[in-house]
Formats: C-alpha cells, sequence, structure tokens
C-alpha cells in the first residue's frame, strides 16, 4: 500500500504561511482559498487554516533535550537532511534543538532538528543514513 500523510493545523497569517512554508522550507504550494493553502510538504499534504495555532510545551524527553509537544514532522534520507539543515541555517533558523546527531552508534541513529514555524507550531526533522533503520530497536 502507498499512502501520503495529511495534516491539517491553524495558522494566523497565509501570506506569512507562504513565505515560510513555500519560501524558507520551499515546499510548493498548491490549492487556497481566503481562509486555508495547502502545501507539498516534502511529499505529504498539510493544510494551513486560519486560526488559532494549538498550544505546545517543551514535554517530550529525549535524550538530553526536551522537546516541543505535540510536534509534527519528517524523516528524511541524510543527505537530504543535511540540505534542508543547511538551508534553515542560512535563512537564520532559530532552533528550538539546532542539528546534531542523536543516538550515535546505536540502532535508531539519527540526525535531528526541532524549530517553529511562525505560528508557533513546532517541526522535528529527522534524518537516516537508511529509512530501513527507522524503526530499529
Amino acid at each position: 500500500m502507498h499512502s501520503l500523510f495529511h495534516f491539517a493545523f491553524h495558522v494566523t497569517d497565509l501570506d506569512e504561511a507562504r513565505r515560510f512554508y513555500g519560501g524558507t522550507l520551499g515546499c510548493q504550494e498548491g490549492r487556497s482559498t481566503d481562509t486555508w493553502v495547502d502545501f507539498d510538504f516534502f511529499s505529504h499534504q498539510i493544510s494551513l487554516h486560519l486560526g488559532e495555532p494549538f498550544k505546545t510545551s517543551l514535554t517530550g524527553h529525549v535524550g538530553d533535550h526536551l522537546v516541543p509537544m505535540p510536534h509534527f514532522g519528517l524523516v528524511l534520507q541524510k543527505a537530504d537532511w543535511q540540505r534542508l539543515a543547511e538551508r534553515l541555517q542560512a535563512a537564520g533558523m532559530a532552533f528550538v534543538v539546532a542539528p546534531h546527531l542523536r543516538f550515535a552508534g546505536q540502532p535508531g541513529e539519527q540526525w535531528t532538528m526541532f524549530f517553529m514555524d511562525p505560528f508557533g507550531n513546532p517541526i522535528e526533522v529527522k534524518g537516516f543514513a537508511s529509512l530501513n533503520t527507522v524503526y530499529a530497536s
């Protein structure tokens, strides 16, 4: 079975959302109305609707970090992750958790970074040498 993930959430300004998701992240815009806009979020569909963003807090314990919960994100091949990390660093992204290697030498070894969109929605991006190891234990 092949599927795409769809996630709809709130933002407070569609033009700012276009600048961030389309410009900073490089996502292609899809359909839109006066109250929402879709983006191709690395081959998955996100729908940004005008409204109050969900509340988050730094309560997720992962390694030595407290991470924002809830959050969403994606898993990339390491090379794609590195390109995105470089793009975000060049754009001056203020990271919640800066790009780094986590679980080095262990099953599930991954590169990770956390950042917020302009509306406070937390995003995690993970990078794996092989996507076959995402669920390794």
